[in-house]
């Protein structure tokens, strides 16, 4: 997954002087608080999307729904679930959203074109951003069994067996089609919300049922 790109401000709009006068304090001020503010709309979206989606899905099961048909979690969504994943011991639980787009990024997990679904044969990927839905990958341990459950109602389990840092700039996440396993990505390190880092985490987990 190649590293996004960082913005950067262009350097007329730094300032250049040590005094700073009390208009340009005002725009800092302001600046700042506009900046926590979104700081702050982003987990909170990400969190009521998820609750949204969590619901869509419990309403299907519910409902006995065939698989791929599930309730819109909000009337103007064209996003479509293809697994919940659950990590019980973290108390995680995330609906896995078609495509890891940034648009898709914003409201759960994303499953990466190309590989197999959660849940089916094959090799799995899927990513998230390290500051909503995969922060609790800093907790997560070699041992740890991750839940994948498919809109049909299927049921399976991966137990993690690897957990590693790559550089994205110099190495690629190797895919294995003839093996069943689940692959979470997410940026690193947890501390660093910094945007367009070139470290990965890697966690790698083996299907067991």
């Amino acid at each position: 997954m190649p590293p996004a790109r960082a913005r950067r401000f262009p350097q007329c709009l730094l300032p250049t002087s040590t005094e700073t006068s009390r208009p340009a304090v005002i725009l800092l001020t302001v600046a700042g608080l506009g900046l926590f503010s979104w700081g702050a709309y982003i987990p909170a979206k990400a969190v009521a999307a998820q609750l949204l989606l969590q619901r869509a899905w419990d309403k299907a099961r519910a409902n006995n729904q065939p698989s791929g048909i599930l309730a819109k979690p909000w009337p103007w969504a064209d996003m479509t679930p293809v697994a919940r994943l659950s990590l019980d011991r973290l108390d995680a639980h995330d609906i896995v959203l078609a495509g890891a787009q940034g648009r898709t990024l914003a409201f759960g997990p994303g499953h990466v074109d190309g590989t197999a679904l959660p849940g089916q044969p094959g090799h799995s990927v899927v990513s998230a951003h390290r500051d909503t839905h995969f922060s609790y990958l800093k907790d997560a341990h070699i041992g740890d069994l991750i839940r994948v459950e498919q809109p049909s109602g299927a049921a399976s389990g991966y137990r993690i067996v690897e957990r590693k840092v790559i550089d994205s700039r110099t190495e690629e996440v190797m895919l294995h089609p003839d093996r069943d396993l689940l692959t979470l990505i997410t940026c690193y390190p947890f501390e660093d919300w910094t945007p367009g880092g070139p470290m990965r985490l890697i966690v790698t987990a083996e299907k067991r049922f």
